[in-house]
């Protein structure tokens, strides 16, 4: 087995596409670079790089025969068929201003999400957010766009008051688009990213979440919001929990394939379960444990009311949201002297530090300070 290898990534110098030669230092691999036709060295991407075209591609294989392995996956890919089974997520979704702006998201672009198997809803934000970005440059050739470009860009969504968050996402499908479907290294890798604002979770306190659930009197309602907070579930978890993910022996509840594409486990109410007992009975749902009337899954707007519409009646102020369920599941836990890694578990972040913040918003981490004005 050769001990030396040289990779090949696409790279976009100028207007031109060029073949980038990745490798360690070696005096061997830089000598017989050296000997490649219109060979040049990127300051930008720290690589070598030569004219992309057929003889290059060839002379590169042969150059390095015998001598080093000549790494082509990120410079070749592989692009899955296109099937007429493919998930209608990856497909194009009608919106009015396409017949003003008509440019739609590239199929590889689609294509590339689907074979990684990116999460639904990710995959929506990523082809919205490319779709916006395009129709801000009509008629440009994507491959002309470069770093200044996208930065007015940017600095368009930041003067249109868009999100911290948004602008965010905009930068993922872009740069999506240019190193993971073109196969091009750190295309954008020196574009700014805006300032994160770190916000403390709202939550309500246990008085109003329980004047909250006296508010439903709908059983397949009672069900929901009390699902979504004394499990802390996600309103996306909710709506696609299955009536065999409820594990009433184990006081379980299972959540499949959730932010991330993870499988967890959540705790189960005793309060809940009577009421449950009784919705399963009485509905009997099939595919989804909340199934909408005329079929399929429950819809993220229904629950969104369900939520809002009984906090108003319990006079709660705020406006209320189903996250805010999850943020006061996690915060009362941790008054309640639960272990913070506990929390992270059922919750399902990635990072402790995710789970961090409740400690800035849970009341016991004030308790033993003195009233400054007693």
């Amino acid at each position: 087995m050769l001990e030396k290898s040289i990779t090949l990534k696409h790279l976009l110098i100028g207007q031109e596409r060029c073949i980038g030669l990745q490798f360690r230092a070696d005096r061997v691999l830089i000598a017989l670079v050296d000997r490649l036709p219109n060979v040049a060295w990127s300051d930008e991407y720290s690589l070598y790089f030569l004219p992309n075209n057929r003889n290059n591609v060839s002379l590169i294989f042969k150059t390095f025969k015998g001598i080093a392995w000549v790494n082509g996956n990120y410079f070749f890919g592989s692009r899955p068929v296109p099937t007429k089974n493919t998930s209608q997520i990856f497909k194009q979704v009608e919106h009015p201003e396409y017949k003003k702006y008509p440019r739609i998201c590239p199929q590889e672009y689609l294509d590339k999400l689907e074979l990684k198997q990116y999460a639904k809803n990710t995959a929506r934000v990523y082809i919205n957010c490319f779709e916006a970005f395009m129709r801000f440059f009509p008629g440009v050739p994507l491959e002309q766009i470069d770093e200044n470009d996208i930065r007015d860009y940017l600095l368009y969504l930041s003067r249109s008051n868009k999100s911290t968050s948004y602008i965010n996402q905009a930068v993922n499908s872009i740069k999506f688009y240019y190193e993971v479907v073109l196969g091009m290294p750190n295309r954008f890798y020196s574009i700014e990213r805006p300032r994160k604002r770190k916000k403390l979770p709202e939550i309500l306190s246990v008085r109003d979440v329980q004047d909250l659930l006296a508010q439903v009197g709908n059983l397949k309602h009672r069900c929901i919001v009390g699902l979504l907070y004394s499990s802390g579930l996600r309103r996306a978890e909710l709506l696609a929990l299955k009536p065999t993910d409820l594990d009433f022996n184990r006081m379980m509840v299972r959540i499949a394939q959730g932010k991330g594409n993870k499988d967890r486990y959540s705790i189960l109410s005793k309060t809940l379960i009577p009421v449950l007992t009784e919705y399963l009975h009485r509905y009997n749902p099939d595919q989804y444990l909340f199934e909408s009337p005329k079929g399929g899954a429950y819809s993220a707007s229904s629950v969104l009311k369900i939520v809002s519409r009984a906090a108003k009646r319990a006079g709660i102020r705020k406006r209320v949201t189903p996250h805010m369920l999850r943020h006061s599941f996690a915060t009362h836990l941790l008054e309640k002297g639960v272990d913070l890694r506990r929390i992270q578990v059922l919750l399902g972040h990635n990072s402790s530090k995710t789970t961090e913040i409740y400690t800035h918003v849970a009341q016991n981490s004030f308790k033993g300070i003195d009233d400054l004005l007693s």
